[in-house]
């Protein structure tokens, strides 16, 4: 049972959230913060891992604690369910196309976190979303749940495509480094663990 749940409770932020990484993409996403939610729901949607999540946070500040602490979350919660990560594939990495954006995606679950992050947006919001906390959301997902991951822009000039792009292509390595691999029945590394 490749599944996770938990809760975050803060002076910023409440959180509860499931993962199943043998779902079908089913999103059931209400932060507070539409454009995020329309985010995961694309993350989960092309991922094709189930992702229940419920959250309150001080928006009445602004969007950045609610960001943050949902990739927080989502990465503690990844890491969880992939356990000792025995016969998956770890690598992943997706190329993909949203209009006039190209981004490309290469993450391994190395339990060490790293960010490298190339993706600049041509504006500074998209809608009342401050696209900097598009960065701020994968560096707590990479930092949290133990992923190397590389998000490079390789063109765009539409902020909204841009974000989508990332959030799709992360989800695309995701679904391809979670899959059970039949060639590999134990931990995909020459170190025993991960």
């Amino acid at each position: 049972m490749r599944k996770a749940d938990l809760t975050r409770k803060t002076t910023e932020t409440d959180i509860s959230l499931v993962v199943d990484l043998d779902g079908t993409g089913l999103a059931r996403i209400a932060t507070g913060v539409g454009f995020l939610d329309h985010m995961l729901d694309q993350l989960a949607r092309h991922s094709l891992i189930d992702i229940t999540l419920s959250a309150r946070g001080d928006t009445h500040i602004d969007d950045h604690h609610t960001v943050e602490d949902c990739g927080i979350a989502l990465g503690q919660a990844l890491a969880k369910a992939l356990g000792d990560k025995a016969g998956i594939r770890r690598y992943g990495h997706f190329v993909l196309a949203m209009d006039d954006a190209q981004l490309a995606c290469a993450l391994d679950l190395s339990g060490r976190p790293y960010l490298v992050w190339n993706v600049a947006f041509p504006t500074p919001r998209i809608g009342s979303f401050d696209t900097e906390l598009v960065r701020e959301f994968f560096q707590a997902l990479s930092s949290h749940g133990g992923i190397t991951l590389h998000l490079d822009l390789n063109h765009g000039i539409n902020s909204h495509h841009i974000a989508e792009a990332a959030f799709k292509s992360v989800a695309r390595a995701l679904r391809m480094a979670v899959e059970a691999d039949p060639r590999q029945s134990g931990i995909p590394s020459t170190k025993g663990s991960l």
